[in-house]
């Protein structure tokens, strides 16, 4: 049966296509309507019956080309089988999209898209063995850890028309004559990289990936990925070669005028919405924005996507920017959405003059979920709609009565999205001008055409938005950008949601929007996260399409990392145990000690540490009776005192009336004079007194916001340990002129950071990371 006699749905499985992806497919009125053309083509050309090769490039071609007119002439390109693989099809879509206007050249497209080429088997295996000859002494040493994939791009480079699976067999084949099969030792897993020492200036500011406390090969920075092969963006003004671009008669000209405002220069934007704080997952969305824009010689705008007025607050604008600025990024300009609002509400008159929008008096639950019912007000006439649309913008309607919707089927179903909606709420900065305000799917695409944005990043679930970021800029014939997605990070152990956090604040269990224990960018700052840890656990995730989901222990590594650089030593006490040096050396008088700033690089400098016949040690560092491998102080155990060159050893023990003991009188020893110590311990002497506040983990459960892991909700799975203050703890007096947010390393007891709690008379330290990973953690 021919393809004009058939149903959509036995036409879409005559083609190959399983009965889910036709069913998918169907949705799609517009892509099932080029399809049936395209495949009624073929078949008068090679009868009813195409074979699945056939119908599958077919396909590709229906749901990828964006310009119609090039249909027939890439379906006879595939009925006269000219084109028989993906490789000649991509080239194909490649070389229309690049000639939009132009009639094309036949030869020349030809000799663009590997028409009439042959590969031949013996040219394949002959480019396989010049590969692998190429690298045969490192294929010998490293065998099956060797990177296949170096011998296929070779190959390939010689042979662009080749069959990417021919050649993978290819290498396979003769990887194994040279190397045999797969030992034992093969199928080990790669060795580790060695931690990269602190010292080596070549190694400064890149990161190292560390899983379950162990640490890998060197990554990439950002940067470097963005400058490198990691991203195959297209060039300022070449939007069109971008798969799924759509290309208008106007395209080049509008491209044209995009280049010459900008002078081809990358411009991206950061869009966040001021109406929470920003958290871990927006880290990664400035350092790309902002990171890709600074890799290419570009610019960056902060843009406010104030169009919702109910949410938004004055401090969220403030917070957002000083975290921006935080992370080390300088926005080109600070701009909102509200600066456009008359630029487009005169666009939503002209879209409705066009023809493809309509006011509609659905009620917001009517038009919910993927199948709402069409409204009843969509084929109203154009000159009605303007006349509603101006009586919604001068107060006529209440809040749900009316709203603007767009004439468009989005790629996930959603039918004729809202553009404008009624609120009667003052906005912050157009005051009570405007009732009427843009929706984001009418905003976004809008702002980044104004503001000329070449590479507009948005996560994931936008995805399904980018038909009708497309179609709006293509109704209103002004400048289009091309929109990229990519997956969105997430952390394990954590909420995000403003709604969510709200509910923690309101509940008790953090404080604010800053509590260390969250995961907002404010509360790692007030941790002691230093950004640049921020932005190197960024460029270790990587962008990927794919969604990723790290553990927390991931990003501390990171923080580690850096604040072994940048965090001075000083020793602090946090549950006190005082000594009494019975033979000091020198009575009547102080000694000062000199300690490291960074003991592995003293030309950084030292800091003077009192040193008095009373000192203080941290109780677990002595024991009465010590357990079998228990190293520290103890009874006819002595030990060093960091920095000092003296060893003590206990010549006295007092105890208080329960048994407890307060104190100990110790004798001390040259170091060089005494027996080597099995341990060095921390002290203070005349320390300052200061609260230290220490975190663990905020949630129980990996995923304390899923049902099945936590089913009585995430308040529920809050950690009743997650927080631990220590009022009297002691550490020396160096750092007394410290202020919020300076950061040290307590020796032996993690990194620590003054909290702006602090004051004149106590200062506040937040245990920012532990020294290692707690094996303990899952």
């Amino acid at each position: 049966m021919a393809a004009d006699g058939m149903d959509s749905l036995s036409l879409l499985i005559s083609i190959g296509l399983s009965e889910n992806k036709a069913h998918e497919t169907l949705r799609n009125e517009a892509l099932t309507a080029l399809l049936r053309e395209a495949v009624v083509q073929a078949q008068g050309i090679l009868g009813p019956a195409l074979d699945k090769t056939v119908g599958t490039l077919l396909y590709n071609v229906a749901s990828r080309l964006k310009d119609p007119k090039h249909l027939s002439f890439l379906v006879g390109y595939i009925a006269n089988k000219k084109i028989v693989t993906d490789l000649q099809l991509n080239a194909a879509l490649e070389y229309v999209k690049s000639h939009p206007v132009a009639p094309i050249d036949a030869a020349d497209f030809d000799r663009e898209c590997g028409i009439g080429v042959t590969v031949t088997p013996e040219q394949i295996e002959e480019a396989v063995e010049m590969a692998i000859n190429k690298h045969k002494a490192q294929l010998l040493s490293e065998r099956y850890r060797f990177s296949m994939g170096l011998l296929m791009g070779e190959a390939r480079s010689k042979l662009k028309w080749a069959d990417g699976k021919i050649i993978k067999n290819e290498v396979d084949l003769q990887v194994l004559h040279l190397l045999g099969p797969k030992t034992e030792a093969d199928l080990e897993r790669k060795p580790k990289a060695l931690k990269p020492r602190a010292a080596e200036p070549e190694k400064k500011g890149k990161a190292v990936v560390v899983e379950n406390g162990e640490v890998y090969q060197e990554t990439k920075s950002l940067m470097e990925q963005l400058r490198g092969e990691a991203l195959k963006f297209h060039k300022p003004g070449e939007n069109y070669k971008t798969e799924g671009y759509v290309v208008t008669p106007n395209t080049m000209n509008l491209l044209k005028r995009h280049l010459e405002i900008t002078g081809g220069q990358v411009h991206t934007r950061f869009p966040p919405e001021p109406n929470g704080i920003l958290h871990i997952g927006h880290a990664k969305a400035i350092n790309f924005n902002f990171g890709f824009a600074k890799a290419n010689g570009g610019i960056c705008f902060l843009r406010y996507d104030d169009t919702n007025p109910e949410k938004e607050e004055e401090k969220y604008f403030t917070a957002i920017r000083d975290i921006v600025e935080w992370l080390g990024y300088t926005p080109h300009a600070v701009t909102h959405a509200s600066d456009y609002f008359d630029q487009l509400y005169a666009w939503a008159v002209e879209l409705i003059q066009r023809g493809h929008a309509y006011v509609c008096h659905q009620k917001v639950e009517e038009i919910k979920g993927h199948n709402p019912p069409p409204s009843p007000w969509r084929d109203r006439p154009a000159e009605e709609s303007l006349l509603l649309f101006e009586d919604m913008r001068k107060g006529k309607f209440g809040e749900g009565e009316a709203t603007l919707r767009m004439k468009l089927v989005m790629e996930d179903g959603k039918m004729d999205p809202v553009a404008y909606r009624i609120k009667y709420t003052p906005h912050h900065r157009s005051g009570d001008k405007w009732c009427i305000y843009p929706t984001y799917d009418y905003t976004h695409c809008l702002c980044d055409s104004l503001e000329n944005i070449s590479h507009s990043l948005c996560t994931k679930e936008f995805q399904a938005r980018r038909s009708s970021y497309y179609w709006l800029c293509n109704a209103l014939d002004v400048y289009c950008p091309v929109q990229w997605e990519y997956g969105r990070l997430n952390l394990l152990y954590t909420v995000v949601s403003k709604r969510k956090i709200i509910r923690l604040v309101e509940a008790g269990a953090v404080r604010d929007w800053d509590d260390p224990r969250l995961f907002t960018l404010t509360a790692l700052r007030r941790r002691g996260f230093p950004p640049e840890a921020i932005n190197n656990f960024c460029a270790k995730v990587g962008v990927t399409v794919a969604q990723c989901t790290m553990e927390p222990h991931m990003l501390e590594a990171c923080v580690r990392e850096v604040l072994n650089e940048q965090a001075p030593r000083v020793m602090a006490v946090l549950e006190p145990l005082r000594l009494t040096i019975t033979n000091f050396p020198a009575p009547h008088q102080n000694l000062d000690v000199l300690v490291p700033n960074f003991p592995a690089d003293e030309t950084r400098g030292f800091h003077k540490v009192p040193f008095q016949p009373m000192v203080y040690i941290e109780q677990s560092d002595f024991r009465e009776v010590p357990d079998k491998g228990y190293k520290r102080l103890a009874p006819g155990q002595p030990v060093g005192l960091r920095h000092t060159g003296y060893v003590i050893a206990v010549q006295n023990i007092i105890k208080d009336a329960s048994g407890r003991v307060q104190e100990l009188e110790v004798t001390c020893t040259k170091s060089e004079a005494a027996e080597k110590p099995k341990a060095f311990i921390h002290w203070v002497s005349d320390p300052l007194g200061c609260e230290v506040r220490q975190y663990e983990r905020l949630f129980l459960h990996k995923n304390p916001e899923d049902p099945t892991e936590v089913p009585g909700g995430f308040l529920s799975d809050v950690n009743p340990n997650s927080l631990c203050v220590i009022e009297a703890a002691l550490v020396d007096r160096s750092v007394y002129e410290a202020k919020p947010f300076d950061k040290f390393q307590f020796e032996r007891l993690g990194y620590f950071s003054v909290d702006p709690d602090s004051t004149d008379t106590k200062l506040v330290f937040n245990r920012t990371v532990t020294l290692k990973e707690d094996p303990g953690k899952v």
